[in-house]
């Protein structure tokens, strides 16, 4: 009741702002307004394609009206993904009956933040947007999206906050934090390993006793893969970027061909194919899991995604951090941080900041999205909770421990790509500081470009 007056009155102050600056600049409205309306098809026709389910979305959450009716309609418009917009569903139904509002959340299947940026810059995209943290700085530097109005974070990981924070200000509201952490079949390896050479060492055994036929499943692929080799290469002193003097990464100092770096690339060409045998290309994202699952292979590194299927296989399995080179600094996987986003352009921003603030920051509704698809919590309360009934939950935080929040800096999109590939290389055999000088040029440039 207490926020369905708060809601009254600030869609009411806001139905008066519009009205007083409508009166006081008809013609800029009006351009404003015809821009808006001019590139509306366009961008509900893209929508709609992506998700072949607009009108269903609408019926679930009991949106009647328009998403363009403005602000006085008390109407909010969410996008996100397939599997989170199932999710928000009957949420934003709970809200829209609660508080005498709309709420349509509209399920965008395909390059979600690629579409939202072009709606954003045509005015006609979404309210708030949901998506993970390594976006943020790419959305504010072309002012997509909205500091959040939240003084007190303190109910949060402070994880999650951080995630969410770029330069100095919250920019969205955290609803789950997950990392990568080393599986491991208890039948065939009962204890955890130490080291990396604790684990190679009982990957290899594995295979003479014939319990497995593989050391380590950790995807690679043809094209490398960044994100999961991380925790080996600076466990073995390797880094993307230096640090500024508040810790932050700092674009201007790429450092994937510094020393330390060119050391950690000799370690993983040592377990490569033409070395131990552990790290190969014919692993990828399509068959890194079901190894796992399938027995073929006594340690996985992966997330909380490779949990449903592990389960389902029946795999006795238990989750440890990734352990770190002996003697070397400890395996450091990336965190991500996924949340909900306020939109700069969006026609109904007041109510979109209350329902960020005040009704995303429920336990009910973080344990709801939990359920929807397992990951830890951004809400302490929420952790506390769910925790009770998954013993995985504390044991990927515990993974997270020396963890890296991934860059959200939009340097960060052109390291991907050109160090996936020196990666790859490395792994076949490719000579590791011509392929990682190759990598560092190859992301400066692309740097310099931006």
């Amino acid at each position: 009741m207490e926020m369905k007056k708060r809601l009254i009155a600030l869609l009411g102050a806001t139905a008066i702002i519009a009205t007083a600056c409508s009166s006081g600049s008809t013609s800029g409205g009006s351009a404003s307004a015809a821009a808006s309306t001019g590139a509306s098809a366009g961008a509900e026709s893209s929508a709609a394609a992506s998700t072949g389910a607009s009108a269903e979305a609408s019926a679930s959450t009991g949106a009647g009206a328009s998403a363009s009716t403005g602000a006085a309609s008390g109407e909010l418009l969410i996008w996100a993904d397939d599997k989170r917009a199932a999710a928000l569903k009957p949420l934003a139904a709970q809200f829209a009956q609660d508080n005498g509002v709309n709420v349509k959340v509209e399920a965008i299947s395909q390059n979600l933040m690629d579409q939202f940026k072009t709606a954003s810059g045509a005015g006609t995209g979404p309210d708030i947007v949901v998506w993970a943290h390594d976006t943020i700085g790419e959305q504010v530097r072309n002012g997509f999206i909205d500091p959040i109005q939240l003084s007190d974070t303190s109910m949060f990981d402070p994880v999650a906050i951080k995630g969410m924070t770029f330069n100095g200000q919250l920019y969205g509201i955290p609803y789950s934090v997950e990392n990568i952490a080393l599986f491991r079949n208890t039948d065939i390896v009962p204890d955890a390993p130490e080291t990396i050479e604790d684990m190679v060492a009982a990957g290899k055994k594995a295979i003479a006793d014939g319990k497995a036929q593989e050391t380590l499943s950790v995807q690679v692929g043809q094209k490398g893969d960044p994100y999961h080799i991380y925790p080996l290469f600076t466990s073995a002193g390797g880094s993307f970027f230096g640090t500024t003097a508040n810790g932050d990464p700092d674009p201007k100092n790429v450092t994937v061909d510094s020393p330390e770096s060119l050391a950690a690339g000799a370690k993983l060409e040592a377990l490569g194919e033409k070395g131990a045998k552990v790290l190969k290309r014919s692993i990828d994202d399509k068959n890194a899991i079901p190894l796992f699952f399938s027995k073929k292979s006594p340690f996985l590194i992966s997330g909380p995604w490779a949990v449903s299927d592990i389960k389902k296989a029946g795999i006795n399995y238990d989750i440890s951090p990734i352990p770190q080179f002996e003697g070397a600094k400890p395996a450091s996987p990336f965190i991500g941080v996924n949340g909900f986003y306020v939109a700069s352009k969006g026609k109904n921003k007041t109510l979109a900041q209350e329902f960020a603030t005040n009704f995303l920051t429920t336990k009910d509704v973080q344990v709801a999205l939990y359920k929807a698809e397992p990951r830890r919590p951004a809400l302490t309360e929420a952790v506390d909770e769910v925790k009770a009934t998954d013993p995985d939950i504390p044991k990927f935080a515990a993974a997270a421990v020396n963890g890296t929040i991934t860059p959200a800096i939009p340097e960060m999109g052109q390291v991907w790509g050109p160090f996936g590939v020196a990666e790859a290389a490395i792994v076949g055999g490719s000579n590791v500081d011509t392929t990682l000088n190759a990598a560092a040029k190859a992301i400066r440039d692309g740097i310099a470009k931006q």
